[in-house]
């Protein structure tokens, strides 16, 4: 090895140390007649060394060693602290690619409800109701869906939600069937069914109770479930995760609501979204079968 520097023993070198290992310079430093001297492989690392030193900012009070080890520490935490941080958005990212629409509903439900407090604070979002129109039946409901935003209005009480247990039941029942639907179905088809299934929901509760205080995800939940099932009893090769056993848990769920908890459930709601389901399911499945001619809902037609 070769001398490449001769400093004075008061100098800090660790961070000069530690960015010479950092650029791949092998090197070692000793104590020399009160002197501390730098040694390098070769003339080139050592002009490396030299031309460093010109610009490099010493400490010229060195920290006691403990400090140089806390500090060490704070910055291991930090780095890992941010890896996991960008794993984490690299994570939600690539769900959120593969899942957009209902990782949208999810985020959708989750700012209202920190918004509404869970419906603590409704007033705060009660622009999400249903829009006060005629209730006298589907007809005239439907002639007084005039405009985008009246209609966009039917839509929007899925993303009211009142308690935790409300809100966590929903999300999870509509990650579980979303994420399915959006890796096998095409993105048009997921959006169609979301978005009928909710008006179902909400109209059929908004009929039954002629009240537009409501809202939830649950219709919507229903509605996939109906979907869901439908469409793997017909084309098993879909291979969508629901079958008979769950689809009746669901279907008794929802009778036992109505027994034991209608004055505070909407399960006009959730019938309405579990037939349109159903159709839509059926109108799909006839689509793909005798239309398309083949055996499973995919993106695209396989080989």
């Amino acid at each position: 090895m070769i001398r490449a520097a001769n400093l004075a023993i008061e100098i800090n070198l660790l961070r000069f140390s530690q960015y010479l290992q950092s650029q791949g310079i092998v090197h070692r430093i000793n104590e020399e007649s009160g002197r501390q001297i730098i040694w390098v492989e070769g003339a080139r690392q050592a002009k490396f060394v030299q031309q460093s030193l010109e610009t490099w900012p010493f400490d010229q009070h060195p920290k006691p060693v403990d400090e140089i080890e806390e500090a060490n520490v704070s910055s291991a935490s930090i780095s890992r602290v941010s890896g996991f941080a960008a794993n984490l958005l690299f994570k939600f990212i690539n769900a959120f690619r593969a899942t957009p629409i209902t990782l949208a509903l999810i985020t959708g439900c989750l700012i209202v409800a920190v918004l509404s407090e869970l419906g603590a604070e409704v007033q705060r979002v009660d622009w999400l109701f249903f829009p006060l129109i005629s209730s006298d039946s589907l007809l005239s409901l439907l002639a007084d869906i005039t405009s985008v935003e009246i209609f966009a209005r039917s839509l929007t009480p899925m993303f009211l939600h009142f308690g935790e247990l409300h809100l966590v039941f929903n999300m999870l029942w509509l990650w579980y069937f979303g994420k399915q639907l959006e890796a096998t179905h095409p993105h048009m088809l997921f959006a169609v069914l979301i978005v009928l299934t909710s008006f179902a929901a909400n109209s059929s509760q908004y009929l039954y109770s002629n009240a537009n205080n409501f809202g939830g995800m649950s219709g919507v939940v229903y509605g996939l479930v109906g979907y869901c099932w439908l469409t793997h009893k017909f084309m098993p090769k879909s291979y969508l995760l629901i079958n008979s056993g769950m689809f009746v848990i669901f279907v008794i769920a929802l009778l036992a609501m109505e027994l034991f908890a209608s004055s505070w459930v909407a399960n006009a709601a959730h019938v309405g979204g579990l037939v349109v389901g159903l159709l839509i399911g059926l109108f799909t499945v006839l689509f793909y079968r005798f239309v398309l001619q083949r055996d499973a809902i995919t993106r695209k037609p396989r080989n």
